[in-house]
């Protein structure tokens, strides 16, 4: 796979294409917005307002390179369906989510609401199209049965989840397996159209992230005003990547899907990073204070503190192997590009987006070895 670059030409089969993505304001769902838009796609969004303050999607302006954009939630069936109808979609990204661990044990009810029949909305409504198109809907490296195991999850792994979100993330991979197997039976794509995966990433990072307790939005939040960073599990691993690494799986996937009808697209990816590229808490934090220039942690473990796993790991052989994708920042580069990403937010220009085209493009440029 050497020399391979993510601009090649099955990237072209997005050219003019409609493209729906539900929850285009929130983090990954701003850069894929973009991502898109400069791949030629005709891009719409569809989400409640962005979720934090400030935000990637404002600081970006990401609602001018959209074709439409809908203020609404997943949730609402009548809504969703009929801004699907409208737009006609050739490919529909599912990203809206609660996507926060520790909220999911505040809200557990509003949690599995959101991710589990949010999810069932989007794909009743994609039922109801009767027209061909691609869907990718996102769950979570968390979705797994987590035994704090040493190996990496492949995606045959039994499903489950210690808390709340994980949980939500399981049972939403249940629930897109059920759809698949009654409506969308990937061996008949040929009399319905329709291509449904599930997608699971680890733990993303980059620019325009604001989420309450993200690690790196604490860790930014922290360097940006000269105070300690405060690590909740400074030894926990997790499989840390930049956000543009499992956005490049995704476009990847759904490029496969629109060039050829072949079942064995339609399942479940895991998207992270090489086993090598497995880092603790207290090291990323390390290196984002090499990459700023300054700044240090402090351990603030609880032993009281709700439940949150210590070892998480995901297997990339299948993704590696069968659609050629794999992992092209390493972390030291990954976190370079996302500090230089916030100083320049800090700074104070007008617009961001140009910092989000330009980790794009060089991303683009970057090649397998």
């Amino acid at each position: 796979m050497e020399g391979v670059e993510v601009s090649g030409p099955f990237f072209d089969s997005f050219k003019v294409r409609s493209v729906f993505i539900i929850g285009h304001t929130g983090f990954k769902g701003s850069w894929l917005s973009l991502w898109l838009h400069k791949l030629g796609a005709q891009v719409t969004g569809y989400s409640l307002s962005p979720p934090t303050e400030p935000n990637n999607f404002v600081a970006s302006g990401v609602k001018d390179v959209l074709r439409s954009h809908y203020e609404a939630d997943v949730r609402n069936a009548s809504e969703l369906h009929r801004a699907l109808k409208s737009n006609e979609p050739d490919v529909v990204f599912h990203l809206a989510a609660q996507s926060l661990v520790r909220e999911s044990y505040l809200s557990p009810r509003e949690t599995f609401d959101v991710n589990v029949m949010g999810t069932a909305c989007l794909l009743d409504g994609v039922r109801m199209l009767k027209r061909p198109c691609v869907v990718i809907v996102v769950t979570s490296d968390k979705c797994y049965k987590n035994h704090e195991q040493a190996r990496g999850y492949h995606e045959a792994d039994p499903l489950g989840g210690h808390d709340p979100y994980s949980a939500s993330k399981g049972a939403a991979e249940i629930l897109t397996a059920a759809y698949r197997r009654s409506f969308f039976d990937p061996q008949s794509i040929l009399e319905h159209g329709v291509k449904l995966a599930t997608v699971r990433a680890g733990n993303v990072f980059g620019g325009g992230d604001w989420a309450k307790d993200r690690i790196v939005t604490d860790i930014v939040k922290a360097l940006s005003t000269n105070a300690p960073i405060r690590l909740r599990h400074p030894n926990s691993v997790r499989p840390w990547q930049h956000v543009l690494e499992p956005l490049s799986g995704y476009l990847t996937l759904a490029s496969k899907m629109l060039q050829f009808d072949d079942p064995q697209w339609c399942s479940a990816w895991n998207f992270g990073p090489l086993e090598e590229e497995m880092f603790s808490v207290k090291q990323l934090a390390e290196k984002f204070c090499q990459a700023w220039g300054s700044g240090s942690w402090v351990d603030c473990s609880d032993t009281n503190a709700f439940h949150e796993t210590g070892i998480l790991r995901l297997s990339i052989d299948k993704v590696t192997k069968e659609l050629g994708w794999r992992a092209r920042w390493q972390l030291e580069q990954a976190v370079d590009r996302t500090a230089r990403w916030y100083r320049s937010f800090y700074s104070g220009p007008a617009s961001m987006r140009k910092a989000c085209e330009a980790d794009i493009t060089a991303y683009e440029e970057t090649t397998i070895h």
